[in-house]
């Protein structure tokens, strides 16, 4: 790989920047809105599934709760594609080399539709014991397989989109994966109901239709990437070599998303020990706090897509004003939106049940993620920036490091608190293990990103692209 050149303040772009300082809200907004818009319809796409098939039963609901959990989770582990693919892109196209970032863009197609063969086919062979695992009742196991058996084939499609979207990202694009999406979600509707209903099929069709359309969505999104490769005459073919230099690019990212996942299931884990009231109004918290992260997320993705943009250019005076301006725009957006989860803590639980003590549980919870919500803010830009930058080896050991202290402290919050068995108790423990996840959790990935973003390394990769 090319070495990217020394940069220091008095440095010359080689390719003129496509806004001014004072331009750079509103590209941030031009980016992130699309984005953010793209990213709400994946959740639109399941909750559609879950309103159809929550029709057919409770048993194929739970089914489908089960199955997609694994989906998603398998999906999950492969974000890697797009986040990975749109700061290769992104600094290719800002270097004023467009072609190679949609050779990358390319390379990353190819190994997504290769991982995505082998997920698929990993979990057609396994779905039965990894559904075991969880211990459902025959009923729920019966529908959960049928789902997983007939969504696994869709896995290509899914992993597919992640990495065609990635590289239209990088190349200053959010608007075409965010179209794709919303008619995607459209698709998936329409779908599915002929496919339940009209053919009978139950919890069958509600998967097959998910596969079609995201095999539709991810061969409509190549097609726009092979489209724009037109006046560089490349060619849309399997290059072992690029598979798998991509493969090796995206692999601390993987470290990263590992040790996201972990951290999330160590929570569960701990609270599931709380007691039953506290994982319900866990999970009822949680959700609402992760869809607040899609704004924050869509941030993120800007930042990787202007930072690497500016950084191929070698333009270190526009590089420096977008992160000042996208931290900026992080905390206040965290800021904004922690006050909206704290002043709807009281609403927020009755969208999940009527339980009055779970409510109440909720309530605590959200309230401490809505006062920490701004340090959220911060860590998602972060993040977004440090992999604009392509520094995934930083992250994937900042990663090992923020689990590393995380883990002892829930032990910890479980070892020497006496284990809930009413309200009061479930609520001060539970409200224990919220701090230390919207606060020592976060303020641990706040801690590392930030120490290296005061340093000047990951703007000098040598193997950034």
């Amino acid at each position: 790989m090319d070495s990217v050149p020394q940069m220091n303040d008095n440095s010359k772009p080689e390719v003129e920047t496509s806004a001014l300082p004072s331009d750079i809200n509103r590209q941030i907004l031009n980016l992130a809105l699309p984005a953010l818009g793209a990213l709400v319809a994946q959740p639109l796409l399941t909750t559609i599934d879950s309103g159809m098939v929550g029709h057919l039963g409770t048993a194929p609901l739970a089914g489908l709760a089960l199955a997609s959990t694994i989906l998603t989770s398998v999906v999950g582990l492969f974000i890697f594609l797009a986040y990975s693919t749109t700061a290769l892109t992104s600094r290719a196209t800002g270097a004023g080399r467009p072609g190679e970032g949609l050779q990358n863009g390319i390379n990353a197609i190819w190994l997504a539709a290769v991982l995505g063969i082998l997920s698929a086919t990993a979990l057609m062979l396994g779905a039965k014991p990894l559904v075991a695992w969880f211990n459902p009742t025959a009923e729920v196991s019966t529908h959960a397989l049928a789902y997983l058996h007939y969504a696994s084939p869709g896995l290509v499609g899914m992993l597919v989109v992640l990495a065609a979207t990635g590289t239209l990202r990088g190349t200053l694009d959010t608007r075409t994966p965010f179209i794709v999406a919303t008619v995607g979600a459209a698709v998936n509707a329409i779908l599915n109901a002929v496919l339940i209903y009209g053919a009978n099929m139950g919890i069958a069709g509600s998967a097959l239709g998910t596969a079609i359309t995201e095999t539709l969505m991810g061969a409509v999104l190549t097609a726009v990437v092979v489209w724009r490769t037109r006046p560089y005459h490349l060619r849309f073919r399997f290059n072992l070599g690029g598979v798998w230099a991509a493969a090796h690019h995206g692999s601390a990212l993987l470290v990263r998303t590992v040790s996201l996942r972990l951290a999330f299931l160590a929570t569960v884990w701990a609270v599931t020990k709380t007691g039953t009231t506290a994982l319900a109004a866990h999970q009822s918290a949680l959700t609402v706090w992760m869809f607040s992260a899609f704004a924050l997320d869509a941030l993120a993705i800007a930042a990787q897509a202007l930072i690497g943009h500016t950084l191929g250019a070698e333009d270190v005076a526009r590089t420096r004003a977008l992160v000042r301006r996208i931290i900026w725009w992080g905390l206040a957006s965290g800021a904004v939106i922690g006050l909206v989860i704290v002043a709807g803590s009281p609403l927020f639980p009755w969208i999940f049940g009527t339980d009055a003590q779970m409510r109440s549980l909720a309530t605590t919870a959200l309230i401490i993620g809505g006062i920490l919500q701004v340090v959220a803010g911060y860590v998602y830009v972060l993040d977004g920036i440090l992999m604009g930058a392509g520094d995934n080896r930083y992250l994937a050991i900042a990663g090992v490091i923020n689990i590393a202290v995380y883990l002892p402290l829930l032990w910890l919050i479980v070892q020497f608190f006496t284990p809930a068995t009413g309200v009061c108790e479930q609520r001060w423990v539970l409200g224990l293990i919220w701090v230390s996840l919207a606060g020592a959790f976060m303020g641990m990935r706040a801690l590392t990103t930030g120490w290296r973003l005061r340093t000047d390394t990951w703007m000098h990769l040598p193997d950034a692209h």
